[in-house]
């Protein structure tokens, strides 16, 4: 499984990148903090109600949850459906949030 640590990623955001980035928490933790991108709890994305995402299915998608096993699960889910470069962000936003507050 790929991975990206919270470091590189923000070097990526502050570059102005543009990130395919996928938060899977659910909607009260995404309320109190996030970092943007698109939103599909990992509930549904086991379901696969991924059509919110489907034209990011040849391109890197970095999916984020609070502590990164949600997100982990998740990256899984994606490469069983097809999806060439899910990327799971290490810890989470509790590594965020430790590195650079909220």
């Amino acid at each position: 499984m790929n991975t990206i640590s919270v470091e590189d990623l923000k070097k990526r955001l502050d570059a102005g990148e543009s990130i395919n980035l996928l938060d899977v928490r659910e909607e009260h933790e995404r309320a109190a903090f996030n970092i943007g991108g698109t939103h599909i709890p990992v509930g549904k994305i086991q379901l696969f109600e991924l059509n919110a995402i489907e034209e990011w299915k040849d391109k890197e998608v970095i999916v984020y949850c609070r502590s990164g096993n949600r997100s982990a699960m998740a990256t899984m889910v994606l490469q069983q459906a097809g999806y060439k470069n899910p990327v799971n962000l290490s810890g989470g936003m509790l590594a965020w949030e430790e590195k650079y507050g909220v």
